[in-house]
């Protein structure tokens, strides 16, 4: 019985995340905005789209949008490797939900981080974007960003992105023959 009080009071205080590498750096996203983390996959390339959408991908018949995380943060993009992975996230925006992939260097692991040690993001001394930051824990010696997912997407990136997901496959697929 004491335990399961423990356990109760821990889950509390602590959240679970999904840890991911971009470069040397580690982020995380809350373990319940994960749906799956799948390997690279080839990628359908989409006409006239912001650089860091990389096409679609079909998740058993359904078009998820796919994200280069590296690029939305500003980092150039880097050839797929062994370790490379797609996290299909499910994030709430006001009024809708949105569900896209994120390709990311490597997947690290799930680990828990006090609410009370994930500290705001910090102030740099020049003005820089910092909204999708929900705070910064540690893991170790290394720091983790934790991201706020909703504010990572600008409302014109959700918009643009449920409209892609929205089409079917085969209408791009038939565009794209058209194009040829």
């Amino acid at each position: 019985m004491a335990e399961a009080v423990r356990s109760e009071v821990k889950t509390r205080r602590e959240a679970q995340f999904v840890t991911l590498g971009i470069g040397e750096e580690v982020f995380a996203v809350p373990v319940e905005a994960v749906l799956e983390i799948l390997d690279m996959r080839p990628v359908f390339r989409l006409p006239e789209t912001p650089p860091h959408v990389l096409g679609l991908i079909d998740l058993r018949g359904r078009s998820v949008p796919v994200l280069d995380l590296r690029v939305k943060l500003g980092l150039p993009a880097i050839p797929a490797t062994a370790t490379t992975r797609i996290l299909v996230l499910e994030i709430e925006l006001p009024g809708r939900r949105l569900v896209l992939g994120l390709v990311a260097d490597r997947v690290i692991e799930v680990m828990g981080l006090d609410h009370a040690a994930i500290e705001p993001a910090p102030d740099v001394g020049v003005d820089w974007n910092s909204d999708y930051i929900a705070g910064v824990g540690r893991r170790d010696a290394t720091f983790v960003v934790v991201f706020d997912l909703p504010a990572l997407f600008s409302n014109e990136d959700a918009g643009r992105l449920a409209a892609i997901a929205a089409r079917p496959a085969a209408s791009f697929l038939a565009h794209a023959g058209a194009a040829e």
